[in-house]
């Protein structure tokens, strides 16, 4: 674009964002810091000059613009701060199944690929016995609610035949399998009955549901989940950080499907190894 050209654009969206915020040229130069006559100059459509940055950029914190708009840099007219509110979130996060909010984005992305990196076995899959063994010892009568909850996750991928795609660390399955770590105080009789359960949800659901699993210290990764094309949900502990603009969310699934080709044990062969783990364990 020529400077002729930017400087009629600049003066037709400085008046678009004049009338679209109810302001007059003797307001915006009490803003800004001029007389009237220099806000009358900016709005004349025969001058072919630019003002200096400093106007610009007083203007477009005055009317709630961005400067870039201003410009014709862009065609975003909202502030950075504007654009980074509408496209990243903070909600809080239940441990456990019944977080709500889950459920809520699962049902928004319907139809579509769900992909998770979770912290531990992921919860849709877990036996009742499992969530007992895990959620009792903070949420009490509650726990009955979490598992209603899980199945109710279940059943949702179930019926709007999303594709649910997991990515999850080795060492999980393997502390799983040997009773270690995170799982050294859960009972050996839990841990088999999971395995047969991971077993049959794996002969129901495949290729619907695909576990993979990656070698932590290769490749690394936050929990995460990416309802589509539309949400991207980084686990934080209490709080979910959630992205709904597509470049956020494309950096997320790009991130995903890096862990998902590097797996060491496929979706495939995940079954088999998990049996194998639990072989060796005895």
């Amino acid at each position: 674009m020529d400077k002729r050209n930017r400087a009629l654009l600049f003066r037709m969206r400085l008046a678009d964002a004049i009338e679209a915020r109810g302001e007059t040229q003797s307001g915006l130069a009490r803003k800004i810091g001029v007389d009237r006559s220099t806000v009358s100059q900016l709005l004349n459509l025969e001058t072919a000059r630019l003002p200096n940055a400093q106007v610009v950029a007083e203007c477009a914190v005055a009317l709630g613009v961005s400067g870039d708009w201003l410009l014709g840099l862009t065609d975003l007219r909202e502030q950075a701060a504007d654009l980074l509110a509408s496209s990243m979130e903070m909600s809080l996060a239940d441990r456990s199944p019944l977080d709500e909010q889950i459920l809520a984005w699962q049902k928004e992305a319907a139809g579509y690929k769900i992909r998770h990196v979770p912290a531990t076995l992921p919860d849709m899959l877990k036996t009742e016995a499992m969530l007992r063994w895990e959620y009792e010892p903070h949420l009490g009568k509650t726990t009955e609610q979490a598992i209603g909850a899980s199945r109710d996750r279940l059943a949702s991928l179930r019926e709007e035949m999303s594709d649910f795609e997991i990515a999850m660390p080795l060492f999980v399955a393997e502390s799983f399998a040997n009773g270690t770590g995170y799982y050294s105080d859960l009972p050996k009789d839990i841990r088999v009955d999971q395995m047969t359960y991971l077993l049959d949800l794996h002969r129901q659901l495949y290729p619907a549901l695909r576990v993979h699993l990656f070698d932590a210290r290769r490749l690394w990764s936050a929990g995460l989940t990416v309802f589509g094309p539309l949400i991207g949900v980084v686990y934080l502990g209490q709080q979910h950080l959630v992205f709904r603009d597509r470049e956020r969310v494309r950096h997320l699934i790009d991130h995903f499907d890096g862990l998902v080709r590097e797996a060491q044990v496929s979706a495939r062969e995940w079954p088999n190894h998990l049996q194998a783990l639990f072989a060796s364990s005895d």
